[in-house]
């Protein structure tokens, strides 16, 4: 029987054709509380995972995933987030709360264009080196993110490959050993 994407209102299933395009399917943690999260992240009343259920890969992020082995897999931690609700099931953005963030949030608006002297009181941003950070702190933070998330990945990439050349030297060792046994090296080899 064809395992469905437990997530609302996706249709994909587990198919070939499925495959095809890149799509992959995770089952729920058996950890309780992130599985629980899971759940929760669906938003789907009443809803509880079974052995069975599924969430697909369109509802996590790119860099959420674990390509280095044979298996697509997705990282410790990860809480599906992409998904596409109805209007009832959406979240209302939250707004500042603290006096801090919103004097924050106020010092980061543009000045009129129609006061000459407030555009010359505040510095203007030099457009040269635009590329050097982000306007705005929330850009700066995900850009920082990702750039972690990615240290993350190449580190695990890196010990996943030292894993796999130590197991190759185990295995050519092992081989080696077993030809010396059985003498059926010649005398250079033997000495490597």
């Amino acid at each position: 029987m064809p395992e469905h994407c437990a997530a609302y209102c996706c249709a994909n299933r587990r198919t070939i054709a499925n495959r095809g395009r890149g799509i992959t399917f995770h089952k729920f943690p058996k950890d309780k509380d992130m599985r629980k999260k899971w759940e929760v992240a669906l938003r789907r009343e009443g809803f509880t995972a079974s052995e069975s259920s599924v969430i697909c890969s369109e509802h996590c992020k790119q860099d959420e995933f674990d390509r280095t082995g044979q298996i697509v897999r997705l990282r410790d931690g990860v809480i599906p987030s992409i998904f596409s609700f109805p209007v009832h099931l959406q979240r209302p953005e939250k707004g500042r709360t603290t006096s801090t963030s919103r004097k924050a949030e106020e010092s980061l608006s543009v000045a009129p264009q129609d006061d000459p002297e407030a555009s010359h009181s505040q510095p203007q941003p030099n457009d040269d080196h635009s590329y050097v950070s982000p306007a705005s702190p929330t850009a700066l933070k995900a850009r920082l993110n990702e750039a972690l998330a990615r240290v993350e990945s190449l580190e695990r990439e890196r010990k996943n490959a030292m894993a796999r050349e130590k197991r190759a030297e185990t295995t050519v060792r092992t081989l080696l050993g077993d030809l010396r046994e059985k003498n059926l090296i010649n005398e250079e080899l033997k000495e490597a």
